[in-house]
């Protein structure tokens, strides 16, 4: 069974910077969408960042345009977090999916396969 494992997390302070990673246990699909979803209580689920893997054009939600990137490297997926403010304070999770759910607004039912999740705080 296909499994998503994710590290990384913690707390840091604002400004500061958070690297999460997500592990795939196997091959998942010839072209997979992985994304990076995150949630905070009383929330909706946000879709942060996104990228097919069989591309190099990653896609960045509006709250992390410019502050977060995306890669992928073999078969791991990677969100780089910097200058990071309390508002990114979250839950936040890898997930994967066909790669025809790589767009702004798929749904978190789209996707096939989640990670378990890393606890991100920023505070002071």
């Amino acid at each position: 069974q296909v499994q998503l494992v994710q590290s990384g997390g913690g707390s840091v302070q604002p400004g500061g910077s958070l690297t999460l990673s997500c592990v795939r246990s196997e091959y998942i699909f010839n072209s997979a969408c992985m994304v990076w979803f995150r949630q905070s209580p009383g929330k909706d689920r946000e879709q942060v960042a996104w990228l097919n893997t069989g591309s190099t054009s990653p896609t960045y939600g509006a709250s992390a345009r410019g502050r977060f990137k995306i890669s992928l490297e073999r078969n791991t997926a990677y969100l780089r977090m910097d200058y990071l403010e309390p508002d990114d304070t979250a839950m936040y999770y890898c997930a994967a999916g066909p790669g025809n759910v790589c767009y702004l607004g798929a749904k978190s039912t789209q996707m096939k396969f989640w990670g378990n999740g890393s606890q991100v705080t920023i505070s002071d």
